[in-house]
């Protein structure tokens, strides 16, 4: 009877529809095997820049190939971050249309706990370096903004093999809602100067490949020099290259308009996908093996300089800016927007979970390395304030991730009585809801 129905309050982090879920493990997989690649590339680049070959890694770094007509006679340095960065923000790209129109994230309910907490873990981490750096370091507010996911992952390969589904999840969504937010933090606040022809010119081979990809077009032949032509007039724009990968990736459908059970076509198999996953599945390898690895070793070699060197970079104002937004701007930023959002929508998290497993992502979500290296070239330069930039982005990765290994493996049992759980039952009702239904 209606006057005994018993409404039950929504829940946070419960699991995801098992497409959904499969798809995710697919793409962890993936990140976790770039995550160690580029652990590596930015180890060797910093056992190079400190060794007495430290200046053949810079000679390295400085070495300019490309066709001076085209003005992109670029050093190897900008074509990595610059060229291979768009390729990441490409699959980035993919990624976030992906979860807003085919995956669990199409459902608002779903959507708005890491879309407000990735809000959250950019605009608190942005205060406290504000904060802590004051103005005359105001220009790299951005640095400790953003997630990187690669990074973390490859941390939580380590410490958390067993956590549950839904937190995986919620940390991937977190971080591709993270890259959109930098990427337009990147089109916005780092346009040093504004050329208004190449911008305009750059959406006509764009305007062409979403044609063409609409189509269902897939020859490489057609669609790169396409793409290659659009990335070189937003680099000459002097809008940061990088956003060029994400709108061609926002050109890319997601569906096919073959219906489920129909015939294949070149738009897609007959189950509905479209050219999306077929990108996706092509270049994600490609970003997370080849591009963010060889950005992350042009990026990260730095000369620390001793223990004393060290301890100096890491007293400049700027630097201990970027750690405090880091390992304690990231956290507070990321659990404060999901309590308010529990609090609103009266949610309780799901069973055998508690705020200290969010607060063990949170600050995971610390992890800053790609994009804050990025960000932080952009907003200094070339120079002694960059050096500290790379050390303090450094330092502070890495007291994230054994914060987060802490408190992480605090819950390790509960996370293997869980995952056992969650493997053992095979009853998925494939329901897109962020609350389970009585």
């Amino acid at each position: 009877m209606p006057g005994n129905t018993v409404t039950r309050a929504p829940r946070l982090f419960n699991r995801s529809t098992w497409p959904e879920a499969r798809r995710i493990a697919d793409i962890l997989r993936k990140e976790t095997i770039g995550g160690a690649l580029l652990l590596a590339a930015a180890l060797g680049a910093l056992i190079w820049a400190n060794s007495p070959w430290a200046q053949t890694y810079l000679d390295l770094r400085t070495i300019e190939v490309g066709p001076a007509a085209l003005h992109l006679n670029l050093d190897l340095a900008t074509w990595a971050a610059d060229g291979l960065l768009a390729i990441f923000f490409f699959v980035a790209g993919l990624e976030l249309k992906r979860e807003f129109v085919a995956g669990d994230l199409r459902d608002l309910r779903r959507a708005v706990v890491p879309v407000a907490a990735a809000v959250g873990g950019v605009t608190v981490p942005a205060l406290v370096y504000l904060a802590v750096a004051g103005g005359a370091g105001a220009r790299g507010w951005a640095i400790p903004t953003a997630t990187d996911i690669a990074f973390a992952l490859a941390v939580l390969a380590v410490i958390g093999r067993s956590l549950p589904d839904a937190l995986r999840t919620f940390l991937l969504t977190l971080a591709v809602v993270d890259d959109l937010i930098a990427i337009i933090i990147i089109a916005t606040f780092y346009t040093s100067h504004l050329a208004v022809l190449p911008l305009l010119a750059a959406m006509v081979p764009l305007a062409v490949f979403a044609v063409l990809v609409r189509r269902g077009t897939r020859a490489w032949w057609l669609l790169l020099p396409l793409a290659f032509a659009c990335w070189a007039l937003v680099h000459a724009s002097g809008v940061h290259a990088t956003v060029a990968g994400v709108l061609l990736a926002l050109t890319v459908p997601v569906l096919s308009r073959t219906p489920p059970g129909g015939r294949d076509t070149a738009e897609g198999p007959a189950d509905g996908r479209g050219l999306a996953e077929h990108f996706e599945h092509r270049f994600r390898p490609l970003s997370a093996g080849v591009a963010v690895p060889v950005f992350a070793f042009f990026s990260a070699g730095v000369g620390l300089g001793g223990l004393s060197g060290l301890a100096d970079a890491l007293s400049d104002p700027v630097a201990m800016g970027i750690v405090a937004g880091l390992l304690v701007g990231k956290p507070v930023g990321i659990l404060a927007a999901t309590w308010l959002v529990a609090r609103f929508t009266r949610a309780t998290l799901d069973e055998g979970l508690a705020w200290i497993d969010l607060a063990g992502l949170a600050v995971l979500a610390g992890i800053g390395f790609t994009v804050s290296l990025l960000i932080g070239e952009l907003a200094f330069g070339m120079g002694e304030t960059d050096a500290r930039v790379k050390i303090a982005v450094l330092a502070g990765s890495l007291a994230a991730a054994l914060l987060a290994t802490v408190i992480l493996r605090l819950r390790a049992r509960l996370y293997r009585r869980i995952h056992q759980s969650e493997t053992a039952d095979s009853d998925h009702d494939g329901v897109p809801d962020l609350y389970r239904q009585p």
